[in-house]
């Protein structure tokens, strides 16, 4: 399948996205929403959680703007964490979730990826070549308008003066997982993601990462929904904020966060 048709069908599957039902949960076990760049992280913390209690979760992964949307719709999720401040808060205007357990949980960066066999070699500079160092290739992010990688991305790059010369050549995916697929594949010779994305995905490599001034801070908050009924979902959140789920976080990149954000 080629680019263009790639691209189609992200199109179409992420407006799927925003209708689709949630993951189907056992009765008794909780069910978790996260941002899909928690994925490697959030399933290990999650499997030693259920070694430890015998308790089972189920966690949905999507762009967090998709997920916030089916909580609005009545998506059964007793825990949201999102990618950024703005879809937490989002839920938070609507009285969707518990601000009383809303913490901000971990921090992140943005980095520009390509093909493990690319030669590409670049620094993240005001003005820095981006656009003569994709050749007429295609720039894989996450979509600009609503999912917050591609809206942290964007920002680093208008930020730098460069996003005029690559915005009319930019992909634009329904998560984050996905742009970084379409590196990958070698269907895009560079992408911006989150550095833990790079991190797992040993077909790409890391070129450069963008300072953290060129974009608000990344952080990742949570919060238990305001439908919140399941026993095991304030112990779970208890779990995750501990020492006992840091390594499993520290593990794929991600910076812990104390309460208030503060590292």
């Amino acid at each position: 399948m080629n680019i263009a048709r790639r691209i189609l069908l992200g199109i179409l599957l992420a407006g799927l996205a925003s209708i689709a039902p949630p993951a189907v949960a056992q009765s008794n076990d909780l069910l978790v929403f996260a941002a899909a760049s928690l994925k490697n992280a959030l399933d290990d913390a999650t499997a030693q959680w259920t070694r430890d209690t015998g308790k089972k979760v189920t966690i949905s992964y999507g762009a967090s703007s998709a997920l916030a949307k089916q909580i609005e719709s009545g998506a059964p999720a007793q825990m949201f964490i999102s990618a950024d401040l703005d879809w937490m808060n989002y839920l938070s205007d609507k009285k969707l979730i518990k601000p009383e357990t809303r913490t901000n949980l971990l921090g992140n960066r943005i980095v520009l990826v390509a093909p493990k066999v690319s030669t590409v070699s670049l620094s993240i500079a005001p003005g820095f070549p981006l656009a003569q160092a994709l050749a007429g290739g295609k720039l894989s992010m996450a979509n600009t308008d609503a999912v917050p990688a591609g809206k942290y991305g964007k920002a680093a790059l208008e930020k730098l003066g460069v996003w005029p010369s690559v915005e009319n050549n930019v992909v634009q995916a329904m998560d984050v997982r996905a742009a970084l697929q379409f590196v990958a594949r070698k269907e895009a010779p560079l992408g911006i993601v989150y550095q833990t994305d790079a991190t797992a995905e040993p077909s790409v490599k890391i070129v450069a990462t963008f300072p953290d001034d060129t974009h608000p801070p990344i952080v990742y908050p949570i919060a238990l929904t305001s439908t919140a009924t399941n026993p095991d979902a304030d112990a779970f959140l208890s779990y995750l904020r501990s020492v006992a789920a840091r390594p499993a976080f520290e593990k794929q990149g991600f910076s812990v966060l104390g309460t208030g954000g503060q590292s």
